[in-house]
């Protein structure tokens, strides 16, 4: 079963692109947080991630998480936020049916409580891995609790408290998922590594073929193409740093047996220039 997907970018933190990938230029580029809008033909409007939000900047406004915005500095506005962007579509807060934590970052959940009726799907490890830290705990994960709705369990689904099954062979070298909604439609993976219970999705996009949105499995296309590591001093935050390795791999080998399908880490360039509608990836 088909969707749509758009992409949409809620702002950007800079960084030194030598610790994104071997080889990266020791200049500060943007690392631009991008989300993504679901549109399913069953299951109504589902979003991946959230990406930044005005209340990013709350919850870091004392110590110590102010010190999250002192070593990555984000850039992003009011209009950018999630929210803002689906009401310039004419889509209400309330219209958003789930969402898909890949990973509880930051910057990808800050616009979690902008969507109250909402239901949300991550991996139970990765709820479980920040549950409860607070202050140092918290900022050691990158994780800023405020970001979090009170109502979070009341409304969580546990994709990986469910059945495993067999990807289709055009994924490979990934081999099994979650076909969430058991109608073929999104196909959720463990991307774990980058940050415990971090998780992917496949999905077929009705306009651009097959999609691979990949959260921070890789922080940029040029990383998965060549297979090329972070900086060793990134790896030092990897939440496990061997499982990162075999993911990346594992994106460079798809990227190698199926250059047509839109493989979108969250940070990426380029994926940034898809969601201004250019649609264009390398190979």
């Amino acid at each position: 079963m088909d969707v749509k997907l758009t992409l949409m970018d809620t702002g950007y933190c800079q960084q030194l692109e030598m610790f994104s990938r071997k080889g990266g230029r020791m200049k500060n580029i943007p690392f631009h947080a991008i989300a993504g809008l679901i549109e399913h033909p069953v299951h109504g409007l589902l979003l991946f991630d959230t990406g930044y939000s005005q209340r990013f900047f709350e919850a870091t406004s004392k110590l110590p998480y102010s010190l999250y915005g002192k070593i990555t500095p984000v850039f992003s506005e009011a209009h950018e936020s999630i929210s803002e962007q689906l009401a310039a579509r004419g889509i209400k807060t309330t219209d958003i049916a789930g969402i898909f934590i890949s990973h509880f970052h930051a910057d990808h959940i800050g616009g979690l409580r902008d969507f109250p009726h909402a239901r949300l799907y991550c991996f139970e490890s990765a709820y479980n891995h920040v549950k409860g830290k607070t202050g140092w705990a918290a900022l050691r994960e990158a994780y800023l609790p405020d970001l979090m709705p009170d109502d979070f369990e009341e409304r969580v689904t546990f994709i990986d408290l469910g059945g495993l099954v067999a990807l289709p062979e055009a994924y490979a070298p990934y081999a099994e998922g979650y076909d969430l909604f058991a109608d073929q439609s999104l196909y959720i993976v463990d991307l774990n590594g980058h940050a415990i219970g971090q998780f992917g999705v496949f999905l077929r996009d009705r306009d651009h073929g097959d999609v691979f949105l990949c959260a921070d499995a890789a922080w940029s296309s040029e990383a998965y193409l060549g297979n090329l590591l972070p900086h060793p001093l990134a790896r030092l935050i990897m939440a496990d740093r061997q499982a990162y390795r075999e993911h990346l791999h594992k994106l460079h080998v798809l990227s190698r047996q199926r250059p047509d399908m839109k493989i979108m880490p969250t940070h990426c360039r380029e994926v940034w220039q898809a969601s201004r509608g250019e649609f264009t990836w390398r190979s």
